[in-house]
Formats: C-alpha cells, sequence, structure tokens
C-alpha cells in the first residue's frame, strides 16, 4: 500500500511532464498536415495530432488527481482517476496505431502526389495552385524535384524547363544566398539537388515516430496508475449509507 501510495504520487509529476510531450507531438502532426496537407488531401493526418492534444490536456488534472490521491485517499477521487485513465488510454492507443498506419500508407501518396505536381508545373511566376505548392515545398525543405532535380528534365505537362534552349528548373530550387540564380543548370552549386520526397518522408516518420512511441509509454504509465489506484482502492472500502 506504501508503494502504491509513492508509486501514484512519482506518476502524478511525471504525468505533468509527459502532458508537455504529448503536446508538442500532437501540435507537430497538426501543423505538419496544415504546411503539406495538399500532397495527401484524403487523408486525416491531423486526427492522431489532436487526438494527442487532447489526450496532454486530459492528463494535467490526471496528474493532479493522482498526486491528491497518493496523501488522501477519496473514493470519490479514486473513481474520478480511473474514468480518466481509461479515456487517456482509449486516446493514446488510438493516436498510437493511426500513427502507425500513416507513416506506411503516406509514404506512397507523397511520392505520387509529388510526382503528379512536378509533371503538372507551369512556372516559378504561375498562379496556379500546384505550381505555387511546390514552389513552397522546394523553399521550406530546401530541396528540388521528387528524387533529386533532375526530375524537373523529365517533366512532361510543358516545356518551360527547356525555355532558351536551356535546361532549368524552378527558381525555387536555388538557395537564397545566390539572388541572381534563374534555376540555369550550368550552376548546379547554386541549386538544392536533394529530392523532396526523402526529406518529406524522414519528416513525417519522425513526427509519427514520436507520437507513437510517446502515446505508448504514456499508455504504459498510465496502466501502472491504474494497478496502483486499484490497489489503494482495496484498503479503502465503501462506506455504509445511511438515510437520514
Amino acid at each position: 500500500r506504501v508503494f502504491a501510495r509513492f508509486l501514484l504520487l512519482l506518476l502524478g509529476f511525471i504525468f505533468w511532464g509527459a502532458a508537455a510531450a504529448l503536446a508538442f507531438g500532437g501540435v507537430l502532426a497538426i501543423l505538419m498536415y496544415k504546411n503539406y496537407g495538399y500532397l495527401f488531401p484524403e487523408s486525416f493526418l491531423s486526427l492522431p495530432g489532436w487526438m494527442t492534444v487532447a489526450a496532454a490536456l486530459i492528463l494535467v488534472p490526471t496528474g493532479v488527481l493522482a498526486v491528491s490521491i497518493s496523501a488522501k485517499s477519496s473514493r470519490y477521487q479514486q473513481g474520478a482517476l480511473m474514468y480518466l485513465l481509461l479515456v487517456l488510454l482509449c486516446l493514446d492507443v488510438s493516436s498510437a496505431v493511426l500513427a502507425q498506419f500513416y507513416t506506411v500508407r503516406l509514404a506512397y501518396e507523397m511520392k505520387s502526389t509529388m510526382g503528379y505536381l512536378v509533371d503538372q508545373y507551369n512556372g516559378t511566376h504561375s498562379q496556379g495552385v500546384d505550381s505555387r505548392a511546390v514552389d513552397v515545398v522546394q523553399r521550406e525543405l530546401q530541396c528540388c524535384g521528387v528524387q533529386n532535380y533532375t526530375d524537373w528534365l523529365k517533366a512532361t505537362a510543358t516545356s518551360w524547363h527547356l525555355y532558351g534552349g536551356k535546361a532549368r528548373v524552378p527558381e525555387s530550387c536555388c538557395k537564397e544566398k545566390y539572388p541572381h540564380c534563374k534555376g540555369d543548370l550550368v550552376h548546379l552549386e547554386q541549386l538544392f539537388q536533394e529530392g523532396c520526397l526523402k526529406k518529406l518522408e524522414d519528416w513525417l516518420n519522425f513526427v509519427m515516430l514520436y507520437v507513437f512511441w510517446c502515446c505508448t509509454v504514456v499508455g504504459i504509465l498510465e496502466l501502472l496508475a491504474g494497478v496502483s489506484n486499484c490497489i489503494l482502492m482495496k484498503y479503502q472500502p465503501f462506506h455504509d449509507l445511511r438515510f437520514l
């Protein structure tokens, strides 16, 4: 019983730190969908992010209850703690499963979408939504093409990349320290040469694996808190109900 109280007290403090870690992972997932949602429009990438943020918010009062119960047991508090732990466990398991699922599914989806956007690109100064999306991705991730910069030479939709008889890539492939760069392949040192797909996959894997492991570890801690609470409840009998 003493060990259960100590463990519940310790877990209560850990839950506060875990809430910050979960919130960080959830915000990363939400921001990734906000910034690159057009690459996987039919997915629900933000769902595990919002679920993780919700779990983080619930984890804060759960930690308060755990600390309070470790100091002075109360049937009402113990019941509330068990209920919150059950809700949290459902959220964490769902978020972990979705994160693992999206890690596998979205890799193929991104490759297909990126290839389509490159083929449909109409030039750096185009007002088309697809063209602007490609430029944004390449500037933010400092990359060029799907696999590498040579993908632009295979684009079939337009011949903008052969303007003036010289092969070139979008100006969004240019490094910022070269303000006069026009995407000319004669000056490869002025261009980002790594493809965008690998950088997007690496970022997606980092975010989803972070969410997965955070939810898994926190779920295990919640199970320990539930067991500790059950032990304390065993030594806290119900009071007889008396009618006045």
